[in-house]
């Protein structure tokens, strides 16, 4: 039985003295029902130990929801690692589309076992199969290679990204999504193997650790540095153990350690069992880092912050600088994480660029998406998220990829009153995506000089410690540590004392077991309304206050004690900080000269697209220019124009081969309209300068009929339509006359239609009948060129007379007479 006992009424213990029977008897009923529970209880508790030792017994221990099998081991790689490629087995509800693009899932080895993005259905490999997806998971054996490094895990994660590609040519990139500590081990790969990846989705993932409020970066400070992770690791006979990364999270919330977790399962345990020992498998499962791949972590990413500012370089001289991915980067954060939250996911964005330029320059795109409460696991794990967030962006990754550069935020929302749910392709929910910017990122970020000489001090002493710790202890620490004392050890961590103590290997396991079994048969609740229930949910609120004022206090006192410590200007002058230093602890890493030699490069070739390109490029340009006061978009109008525009991808009439140059020509034409509009648009006739009168035509009421998809148009946006379409009619002029050059055809200057407030197929209608007012070659003259009459895009079927239709589809009317012969408007 579930109980909701916060909202049973407060009990009368008034009324209750006055009737001792009364009392009496929800007394003795209170005492039956948490016998029971008590019983029950340990029961489930020693089923969790069970679980735990037969977790421990599986070769390749994981938590998948899902069936799958293996594609390509690490082990046999050249440098071999504990990590696999596995594909997921598409159930028999959820068909796989084999044109769609992969989705690679890459698992976080941050003290769990592996399994937790496909633990649910409603999950990122749910969402990402429900899209029709064919889908991929990264995971991990829970020991090491002896030897391995980060980075041999990332070559390994770059051969299954590039496996993944070979298995689904021409499906485009495969899509790369990162959890936690997943996260920035993807980018930083991608930053050193661009051209393997597609869209990149980061969920949860601390990059910039020195950001945001999380008072866990607070701990390696205060412990004096690095030093720690090299004593536990040579404790461990070379091996760290996952279980003190998992107990740093536990400290996080003492009060859902120590007391709601547990007593949530005692007062539901009638339907919480289940619930409780599936994420227990998941919790409990511990894994274990190699010293040198935890020292790595540590040192550069959490105390150095290095990956956010470009300082980390591979062993054969490779900078990993995360500007140098090329893939959209969509970052997932809540604001209820407590283990990474928005600042750390977000920051090293702000880390890495200083303005709209530099971004880009740099052409990259990256997509933000926060929650307002979600826990950390809930990023990866919640089913409300799952049919959400995962959902949308499975849904819409393709749409996500032809985004041009720059920032822009994502939000999703249950479908609006009024919105019919065949408009949506999700009926549940709709997603906008806006325009950001790098001052709504540090808005959230709150980027802290001061604080960044705090942890710039702390770095600096944790290297002084680290070196103290290795030439004097730690011969003597490794000398006397064997795998027989670490084994030992590692059995006695307190977190796995509590499944290795109580199990069906305890004398009273037996009998416990045997009790539960009967209770279940006669398991006798109490009523919700009982008052000695009501007292028990007030004595637990009453302790998880205490508790979380403890953790409150804690924290605050905490962070109090390091900026009191490495806030000190003797510490920061024995760090090597000037008190009046010109420029911040972390230099910039577009400070150098090769840097701004680049960008002045990108610029210099943004300068030179100006006039580079065709029909597709001046059709996009202009599409671009219209709507580029446009603040937000949302996924019907991505819908509608992709289903316009994916047919004629392949069309060679409109230049545009593939998807993957059309992603390209995409966002180039959006860069250059975003840094010069005025300029881009006046390069369009000269784009169009060797199109044939009747595409152009085309091309013009194309560009009519997606600007109708938006809605209705702002005062300005009309006036862009109007100039743009006006452009597109002098160019058909000026091709016409330059088709029939000895032609007695009058020439009358175009006009531009009036455009209506709500633009609708009435204004379609009328920027077609634009091109009207230019005359436009006959059969006759269109041959001459070597251009067929039905060359234009087609409406309907291949092979269409040579007349051009208006937008509805009505036929057209024959052509004025050209060179002396009859011929009709191609």
């Amino acid at each position: 039985m579930n109980r909701d006992t916060t909202t049973s009424p407060t009990a009368d213990w008034g009324q209750l003295l006055w009737d001792p029977l009364r009392l009496s008897a929800m007394a003795s009923e209170y005492a039956v029902d948490a016998w029971q529970r008590s019983i029950l209880y340990a029961d489930v508790l020693r089923q969790h130990g069970n679980q735990y030792q037969a977790h421990l017994r599986e070769r390749v221990p994981n938590v998948l929801d899902f069936e799958a099998e293996l594609v390509l081991s690490g082990l046999d790689l050249p440098r071999p690692v504990n990590y696999g490629l596995a594909r997921i087995v598409p159930g028999a509800g959820t068909p796989v589309d084999p044109a769609k693009r992969p989705f690679v899932v890459v698992d976080p080895r941050a003290g769990h076992g592996p399994g937790i993005a496909g633990f649910k259905p409603d999950s990122e490999i749910g969402a990402a199969m429900k899209a029709g997806h064919p889908c991929y998971f990264v995971g991990f054996l829970p020991d090491p290679v002896p030897g391995q490094t980060v980075e041999d895990v990332m070559r390994a994660e770059a051969a299954f990204v590039r496996k993944v590609g070979e298995l689904h040519p021409g499906n485009g990139k495969p899509v790369v999504i990162g959890n936690c500590q997943a996260g920035w081990q993807v980018l930083m790969t991608a930053a050193v193997w661009p051209e393997l990846f597609g869209p990149i989705i980061v969920a949860g993932a601390p990059v910039s650790y020195w950001a945001g409020d999380n008072p866990m970066r607070y701990g390696g400070g205060l412990t004096g540095g690095s030093w720690l992770t090299a004593l536990t690791s040579d404790i461990g006979a070379g091996r760290f153990d996952g279980a003190w990364l998992v107990q740093n999270f536990e400290h996080l919330d003492p009060a859902n350690t120590l007391w709601k977790k547990q007593y949530h399962l005692y007062a539901n345990i009638d339907t919480e069992a289940d619930r409780y020992l599936r994420f227990e498998k998941y919790w409990g499962g511990y894994v274990f880092l190699n010293d040198v791949e935890m020292q790595y972590i540590v040192d550069n990413l959490f105390i150095g912050n290095k990956l956010s500012t470009a300082q980390l370089v591979t062993s054969d001289g490779v900078r990993i600088d995360l500007r140098n991915i090329r893939s959209p980067i969509v970052v997932f954060c809540s604001y209820g994480d407590n283990i990474t939250p928005p600042g750390q996911a977000l920051g090293w964005i702000t880390d890495l660029y200083r303005d709209k330029d530099d971004l880009v320059a740099h052409d990259q795109t990256i997509v933000y998406a926060t929650h307002d409460s979600i826990g950390h696991l809930g990023i990866f794990v919640s089913a409300s998220v799952g049919r959400k967030e995962h959902r949308k962006f499975a849904a819409h990754i393709d749409i996500i990829d032809l985004l041009p550069s720059g920032i822009y935020r994502a939000e999703v929302e249950d479908r609006p009153d009024g919105v019919p749910a065949g408009e949506l392709d999700d009926a549940e929910y709709l997603m906008r995506i806006r325009g950001s910017s790098l001052e709504e990122i540090r808005q959230i970020v709150r980027p802290d000089p001061a604080s960044d000489r705090r942890f710039a001090a702390a770095a600096r002493l944790s290297e002084i410690n680290l070196a103290l710790y290795r030439n004097t202890l730690q011969p003597w620490i490794r000398a006397i540590s064997t795998p027989w004392s670490a084994r030992w050890l590692q059995a006695l961590h307190p977190l796995r004392v509590r499944f290795e103590w109580w199990s069906d290997q305890h004398p009273l396991a037996v009998p416990v077991a045997a009790a539960a079994a009967q209770i279940r048969k006669e398991r006798a609740p109490a009523a919700a309304d009982n008052p000695f229930l009501l007292a028990q949910e007030r004595l637990s609120e009453t302790i998880v206050q205490a508790l979380d004022q403890f953790r409150d206090q804690r924290d605050a006192l905490q962070g109090r004690l390091f900026e009191l410590i490495f806030g000190s200007l003797l510490l920061q002058s024995l760090a090597g900080q000037t008190l009046y230093q010109p420029q911040p602890p972390r230099t910039h890493p577009g400070d150098s000269p090769e840097h701004r030699a680049f960008l002045a490069g990108e610029l210099a070739r943004l300068e030179a697209d100006l006039d580079r390109g065709g029909l597709a490029e001046a059709v996009i340009r202009g599409l671009f220019f219209v709507l580029k006061t446009r603040g937000e978009a949302d996924c019907r109008h991505f819908r509608h124009a992709w289903e316009l525009l994916q047919p004629r991808l392949d069309r060679p009439d409109l230049g545009v081969p593939d998807l993957a140059r059309f992603r390209e020509l995409v966002r180039r034409q959006g860069l250059l309209v975003w840094r010069d509009g005025e300029a881009a648009l006046a390069a369009i006739p000269r784009l169009l300068a060797d199109t044939p009168p009747d595409i152009i035509h085309r091309a013009s009421d194309i560009i009519a009929g997606l600007v109708e998809l938006a809605g209705s148009l702002s005062a300005q946006e009309q006036a862009s339509l109007r100039r743009v379409l006006d452009l597109f009619a002098r160019a058909a002029q000026v091709a016409t006359v330059a088709a029939a050059p000895a032609a007695s055809v009058p020439v009358t200057p175009a006009h531009a239609p009036s455009v209506p407030a709500k633009v609708g197929k009435a204004a379609t209608a009328k920027a077609a009948s634009a091109a009207k007012h230019a005359p436009r070659p006959g059969t006759a003259q269109t041959r001459k060129r070597g251009t067929k009459a039905g060359a234009a895009v087609p409406s309907g079927t291949a092979g269409e007379p040579a007349t051009r239709p208006g937008p509805s589809g009505s036929p057209g009317r024959p052509g004025k007479k050209a060179a002396g012969k009859k011929g009709t408007r191609p």
